[in-house]
């Protein structure tokens, strides 16, 4: 009968790693530019209500938002309990600061865009149209007078 017998002197080739830089570069490029990045930590309760007449805005960065609506329980001991205005991350003190908010997102903007700026009111659903009045003379007085509302679809109850 015939022996068999291992030869120990052979072992596996090594494993090229010659384009493992390549497929890690590709799988960062890939992410970079389908990510997109969280802009504002919404620190108040937001139901908004329903429409049924929705138009999409054209061009998202010429809107600036405002966010009214009753802080969330972690901030209600140092905010209290009733509807207030949040300005990117922080609540405003009065509805007087939304000018300044305007007038400086305004500044931020190329030039040809500040005529275009479109405001963005998200507001819940149960907040009092009082506070929302007090916004909108703010942005009459900073001559921001292109306002939208944000509100989501209406679902068919039937």
């Amino acid at each position: 009968m015939a022996k068999f017998r291992k030869e120990g002197g052979k072992k596996l080739p090594a494993i090229s790693t010659a384009s493992l830089p390549d497929i890690i570069f590709m799988l960062l490029f890939f992410f970079m530019t389908t990510t997109s990045m969280k802009e504002t930590t919404l620190n108040i309760q937001m139901k908004l209500p329903e429409a049924t007449e929705l138009t999409k805005l054209e061009k998202k960065s010429l809107a600036k938002y405002i966010y009214i609506g009753v802080p969330k329980v972690q901030f209600q001991k140092t905010n209290g309990t009733e509807a207030r205005i949040q300005l990117d991350d922080a609540f405003a003190k009065q509805p007087t600061e939304v000018g300044e908010y305007i007038s400086i997102k305004r500044d931020a903007m190329n030039e040809n865009d500040k005529n275009k700026m479109i405001v963005s009111l998200k507001v819940d659903k149960d907040t009092k149209m009082g506070i929302v009045t007090d916004v909108k003379q703010a942005l009459r007085k900073a001559y921001a007078l292109n306002i939208y509302y944000t509100a989501t679809e209406e679902t068919n109850k039937y």
